[in-house]
């Protein structure tokens, strides 16, 4: 194994949201077409970790690869005993004073098709595809309220009665960020984490921006892509004072954080400390020595991890 780092190397590999019923969150993610890749437990801490992606040949682009050599996870986890507490509930993250992590996006092939399965299936919506000016994404609702967009590939005029829709070819295109400062977020994640920007959507009209980041091809279509971050602007917050994002870590809980996987985790860990980065856990902090976790601009929790490909060792 090299003793340096390239951010060439990293992947954005997953996002990881707390759940109340493991049994009826995995199902619902399983209905969107993905596969339980992996589930780790931990007993003695009292919580287990379940890791869903897309893995059908020739449509995600992940496919087979090593749990931490993929794109687009999302980890669900549980802590023992919340399925059976009545008062237990997720914060989603889009609800004042506690919002922060917008949602996870599924990009489909036919649009109409995707949402009324998911419809037909007895799954709530936020927001349907006939609610709203914008007809060409629908957020669907997991069964914590997690918020899930789902949009198609192909412009929705070309998919407009079109009945079908084929699981395998969905893909876990983006999580959604809102940052206060959109300048130092870029910079965090370009200069600091390695990712490039691969398309910005100004909305001056409502007042925010959008920008997609992302490891890999920028040139490659958005829509197609798995493993993308959005990052949510609102214009004028840098200027707020006080005005602080909700990580998802401090009551109420819900999203927990995003994960890189890099291909030399001392490395990586040493580069960004002479990056000066927040750290939340160093690789040496705690009992979990393979794992470390960096604060970005907004105080959300990145963690990082060792890509067994390049160590052809198991991390757990």
């Amino acid at each position: 194994m090299a003793a340096t780092t390239d951010v060439k190397n990293y992947k954005f590999n997953h996002s990881m949201i707390r759940v109340k019923d493991p049994k009826e969150s995995v199902k619902f993610y399983e209905f969107l077409g993905m596969s339980l890749l992996k589930k780790l437990s931990f007993p003695e801490a009292k919580f287990d970790l379940y890791f869903l992606g897309y893995d059908a040949p020739g449509g995600a682009v992940s496919a087979g690869a090593n749990l931490w050599d993929r794109e687009g996870l999302i980890e669900l986890t549980h802590n023992y005993g919340t399925e059976s507490n009545p008062d237990y509930k997720i914060n989603n993250g889009n609800v004042e004073p506690h919002r922060g992590f917008g949602h996870t996006c599924i990009s489909v092939d036919n649009l109409q098709a995707a949402c009324q399965r998911l419809e037909d299936a007895g799954y709530k919506f936020q927001k349907k595809l006939t609610d709203g000016r914008m007809k060409h994404i629908a957020f669907a609702l997991d069964p914590d309220g997690y918020w899930v967009e789902i949009i198609g590939r192909k412009p929705v005029e070309e998919t407009e009665g079109v009945k079908e829709t084929d699981l395998k070819t969905y893909r876990m295109n983006h999580t959604m960020l809102r940052v206060k400062d959109a300048e130092k977020s870029l910079k965090f994640y370009q200069e600091v984490l390695g990712m490039k920007l691969v398309r910005t959507h100004e909305a001056k009209e409502a007042g925010f921006n959008l920008y997609f980041l992302g490891y890999g091809d920028e040139k490659q279509n958005t829509a197609d892509r798995e493993g993308l971050l959005e990052l949510t602007w609102n214009y004028g917050t840098e200027k707020e004072e006080g005005f602080k994002y909700h990580s998802g870590n401090e009551e109420p809980q819900g999203f927990g954080h995003i994960c890189v996987s890099v291909d030399n985790i001392e490395a990586a860990c040493e580069r960004l400390e002479g990056l000066n980065v927040n750290w939340k856990k160093r690789l040496t902090d705690g009992r979990m020595k393979n794992v470390a976790f960096v604060l970005d601009p907004d105080g959300y929790w990145i963690e990082l991890v060792q890509n067994e490909r390049f160590t052809g060792q198991a991390n757990f």
